[in-house]
């Protein structure tokens, strides 16, 4: 399994109904990083034979271009997650998310029907990767778990609104009820070197309050943010591309970093500024978000 792939950039994940072809066929003109197609939710009990239909012929005729494929499937306590896992594989999905995730142990179920499925329809042994949604107070305390479960597995996501009723508090634009969960979830993810994505704003007429809490999510160090309307993408891409001044602090840093250990110097100034290899890492990141904006064009 390629590293590369696992770490891809994800600013954005789009949910699509996939029990609707109408709006699943043009995701990709909006340009997200990632599509979920949703067997869960979205989806009513006596619809989940269509919509796995449906969603299978999709991932067979549309070519979707660069933009990921990820199917979010029925939790592990219905019947339908197995049927959903083997239409996701055959129809050539990228990843699989796994909803309401508590423990290792759900990764390594899901794991384990993805490599039956693989084998029974001739994918590629590893090609279909793994994200965990964590949803519940269970899920926050065994994220490292959770994130430490699969070669698979590329990151966790928070999911908000299950986590808020089970902790008995709702949405404030400040943010205090996802704190911890937050925090919690994403330092697991960074011990684990797996990616990490916000949990969706569901008011998409609030796009104050949604740049907010976006700004908010690139502060902290999250990968990218669940989202659902096509009217967010380019709001978290523009909120995730670095600007004129990040990117050439961030050249200067890859540059001189380059240049000081061929002289064998671990440690240095930049602009004033203590660096060392530690920095190196974030000043790539910087320059590849900045060069999926389409503001950069350099070759560092």
């Amino acid at each position: 399994m390629s590293r590369d792939v696992k770490k891809r950039l994800r600013r954005t994940m789009l949910f699509l109904n996939a029990q609707r072809p109408s709006l699943m066929k043009d995701a990709y003109v909006y340009a997200p990083d990632s599509v979920i197609f949703d067997l869960e939710d979205a989806v009513a009990e006596n619809q989940k034979d269509a919509a796995r239909f449906s969603l299978y012929n999709n991932l067979r005729s549309i070519d979707y271009g660069e933009v990921e494929r990820i199917v979010r499937v029925n939790g592990l306590d219905t019947p339908h997650w197995v049927e959903d896992i083997r239409a996701s594989v055959a129809g050539g999905a990228d990843g699989i998310r796994i909803p309401k995730c508590e423990r290792a142990r759900d990764v390594r179920r899901i794991e384990e029907a993805i490599e039956s499925a693989e084998r029974a329809f001739s994918r590629k042994p590893g090609s279909t990767l793994i994200m965990a949604a964590i949803e519940s107070p269970r899920g926050v305390l065994n994220a490292l778990e959770i994130c430490e479960s699969s070669e698979r597995l590329f990151g966790v996501a928070l999911s908000g609104g299950d986590f808020r009723a089970a902790m008995q508090t709702k949405y404030y634009p400040s943010g205090v009820e996802m704190a911890a969960a937050r925090g919690n979830v994403l330092i697991a993810a960074r011990a684990s070197g797996v990616q990490c994505f916000d949990t969706v704003f569901t008011n998409i007429d609030d796009i104050e309050g949604f740049k907010s809490e976006v700004i908010m999510n690139r502060e902290m160090g999250f990968d990218g943010k669940s989202v659902v309307n096509p009217r967010q993408i380019a709001i978290v891409h523009e909120i995730f591309t670095p600007g004129e001044r990040e990117i050439r602090e961030a050249e200067r840093v890859v540059t001189a970093l380059s240049e000081n250990a061929n002289d064998g110097v671990g440690v240095f100034l930049v602009d004033g500024k203590m660096v060392d290899i530690a920095f190196l890492a974030g000043a790539r990141r910087t320059l590849a978000l900045a060069r999926a904006g389409g503001v950069y064009k350099g070759d560092l």
